[in-house]
């Protein structure tokens, strides 16, 4: 178990920084769910997290805080849960696996699209399809007998 959570090369976020909290998880179990505080709930302030800020960019700080807008409450924390297992740890670990990976995502940088136009046969295809499509459609108009 690493002590430091790999986001990217220059990005590395320690253990001690995430907070966890424990609640009842649902779902079956038997009665050691009724008594057992086995869902993991991790929070990670991302909009006040210092390290983060220094490893990045303005730009792309402001892109990854973008991407993940939804994910955020208000205050900028990023909160992740797992109720996967029975047990805590297994919960704690599966969460800081989909903590990174979120993280992970929202560093990628999207790509550019690349202007294309369609080929003359491609479009001469277009229009032969909505010529038959065309008559089809008129053959089905006209008088019942």
């Amino acid at each position: 178990m690493a002590d430091e959570i790999i986001i990217a090369p220059n990005i590395e976020i320690p253990r001690s920084d995430l907070t966890f909290r424990f609640a009842r998880s649902g779902g079956p179990g038997g009665q050691h769910v009724n008594t057992a505080d086995t869902k993991a709930i991790l929070s990670y302030d991302i909009a006040n997290s210092a390290l983060l800020q220094a490893a990045l960019s303005e730009a792309k700080f402001q892109r990854m805080i973008e991407r993940l807008g939804n994910k955020l409450d208000k205050d900028g924390v990023l909160q992740v849960t797992c109720q996967e297992t029975r047990s805590q740890l297994g919960n704690k670990e599966i969460a800081i696996e989909r903590f990174a990976a979120i993280l992970k995502g929202a560093l990628v940088e999207p790509k550019k699209r690349k202007k294309t136009r369609p080929s003359r046969a491609a479009k001469e295809r277009r229009l032969q399809s909505k010529k038959k499509r065309s008559a089809i459609k008129k053959g089905r108009s006209g008088a019942w007998e």
